[in-house]
């Protein structure tokens, strides 16, 4: 019960900094272009010719992995910054002891932080995702093959990362917290490029760089599996040898062992926090 009542505090204090509002109109604007974009590839006159409706479907279904990343990335920037005062902050200014001076767990108040966080980025990747999904079927009817596990994976990679913040912000300042984090998630998404690149031109050693970034922190590994989600089957066939270099294509989809994974490494990332919270002076 409290931990509910925390996160409704936190979804209000998101809605009070109009965090939302700046979201909002970020993902409207975004809509838009990409609905004007997409409704010009029918027909779209190129120097091998006029683009099909074929054609039209399968360069869609690479934009939108592109779009799809925008929104992963306005979520994380918004996400990893939102937690970072919502934990960090309170403790600072004083406002935590209002409510830890009470007879409640702290471990509850960090649950209520982390599920007020979650349903703020995930709802947003999921609600701006699906409208995304709606106008691209709606301007070249293309409709990714799982679009509810590409969606549900999205979530996911915000829920990495906020856990994260979350963890940051128990040990530093709220802004640096969100500088870390937010770094952290575009190194890695850059670590992935360069492995698969590495993969591409079949060195072990640069496409290892990839691989093991994804273990240290899921979030590009969750991305991927997304991209292969919201893609169409034959991109890969249609791009041939040597697409693991591009950056918008994933090659298979995520095994079972690396979402458990995922799932540990979240667990494992909050139980610091918590311990982290526990100790910490307000």
């Amino acid at each position: 019960m409290i931990a509910l009542t925390v996160a409704g505090l936190t979804l209000r204090e998101a809605l009070r900094r109009r965090v939302i509002w700046a979201l909002l109109v970020l993902t409207i604007g975004l809509l838009a272009l990409s609905a004007w974009g997409f409704s010009k590839l029918i027909g779209l006159d190129t120097e091998l010719g006029t683009m099909t409706s074929g054609e039209a479907r399968l360069v869609a279904s690479l934009l939108l992995n592109l779009i799809m990343f925008g929104f992963s990335l306005i979520a994380a920037i918004g996400t990893a910054f939102l937690a970072g005062p919502t934990l960090a902050g309170e403790v600072e200014s004083g406002q935590a002891l209002a409510i830890l001076a009470r007879p409640v767990r702290r471990s509850a108040v960090l649950l209520g932080k982390w599920l007020g966080l979650l349903a703020f980025g995930g709802g947003y990747v999921v609600l701006a995702g699906l409208a995304q999904l709606l106008v691209v079927r709606a301007a070249v009817g293309y409709w990714p093959p799982d679009p509810v596990g590409g969606l549900g994976l999205l979530a996911a990679q915000t829920v990495v990362l906020l856990t994260l913040a979350l963890l940051l912000s128990s040990v530093v300042s709220p802004m640096a917290s969100g500088i870390i984090a937010v770094g952290l998630f575009g190194a890695t998404w850059v670590a992935g490029v360069v492995g698969g690149i590495g993969g591409a031109l079949g060195n072990e050693g640069v496409e290892r760089v990839g691989t093991v970034s994804r273990i240290i922190l899921p979030t590009d590994g969750l991305w991927r599996g997304a991209m292969n989600a919201f893609q169409d089957p034959s991109a890969l066939i249609q791009m041939g040898p040597g697409e693991g270099g591009f950056p918008f294509l994933s090659e298979a989809p995520l095994t079972v062992a690396y979402l458990g994974w995922a799932a540990v490494w979240v667990a494992m990332i909050w139980g610091l926090t918590a311990l982290s919270f526990q100790r910490r002076d307000v």
